[in-house]
C-alpha cells in the first residue's frame, strides 16, 4: 500500500496494490498488519455504507466532538466523489484549511481522515456507494457539522446547487461551530 501524506497533518491518501486481469481485480482494502507497518495504528470498530442516488448529493461537513471524535477511512465502492476534509483543530497551523480529492471505484484510493477534521463529499455520478470505517461509534450527542459553503473556508466544490439533507442545510459556519479539538 502506498501512503501519501496530505498538506493537513495526519491526513493521508492510501492507494492499495490492485491485482487485475481479464476477470477483474483483487485488492486488500484493509489489512491491520500492513497498516501498522505503515505507522497507522487504529482500531476500527464500525463500518458505514451510504448510497447517493443522484449526482450532486452533498453529505457534510460532519465531525464528532471529543471524547467521541472519529478517525475515518473512506473509500468508494461504486461511482465517484469529490471528498473534502477541513482541519478544525484550533491550535493547528492549518486550522480552517481544507483539502479535496477524487475518490472513485476506478482509482480505488482511500482517504484517512484523523480526529479533529470535518468531512464531507459530493457525488459526481449517480448511484455512488461510499464505505468508511470509523474508530468510534456514532454518538448523536457529539454529532456536529459545518456549513458546506462557508465563505471563510472557500471550498471549491464541483457543484453550486447540491442536494442536501435537512440537517446539512442547518450547520453553522466554522466561526460559530462548536469545536473542542486542541
Amino acid at each position: 500500500m502506498k501512503v501519501t501524506p496530505l498538506k493537513l497533518k495526519g491526513a493521508s491518501l492510501l492507494e492499495p496494490v490492485v491485482h487485475g486481469d481479464n476477470r477483474g481485480f483483487f485488492m486488500e482494502s484493509y489489512n491491520e498488519q500492513t497498516m501498522h507497518t505503515l505507522g497507522i495504528t487504529l482500531n476500527f470498530i464500525q463500518d458505514n455504507h451510504s448510497l447517493s442516488a443522484e449526482v450532486g448529493v452533498l453529505r457534510g461537513l460532519h465531525y464528532q466532538l471529543n471524547p467521541k471524535a472519529q478517525t475515518k477511512l473512506i473509500r468508494v465502492l461504486s461511482g465517484v466523489i469529490y471528498d473534502v476534509i477541513v482541519d478544525v483543530r484550533r491550535n493547528s497551523p492549518t486550522f480552517g484549511q481544507w483539502v479535496g480529492v477524487i475518490l472513485s471505484e476506478h482509482n480505488k484510493r482511500q482517504l484517512l481522515v484523523p480526529k479533529g477534521f470535518a468531512h464531507g463529499f459530493c457525488t459526481l455520478v449517480p448511484n455512488t456507494q461510499v464505505l468508511y470505517k470509523v474508530d468510534e461509534y456514532y454518538s448523536p450527542e457529539h454529532d456536529r457539522g459545518i456549513q458546506w459553503n462557508d465563505p471563510a473556508l472557500g471550498i471549491d466544490w464541483p457543484i453550486s446547487n447540491p442536494i442536501l439533507s435537512d440537517k446539512d442545510q442547518r450547520h453553522p459556519s466554522l466561526k460559530d461551530a462548536e469545536l473542542n479539538f486542541g
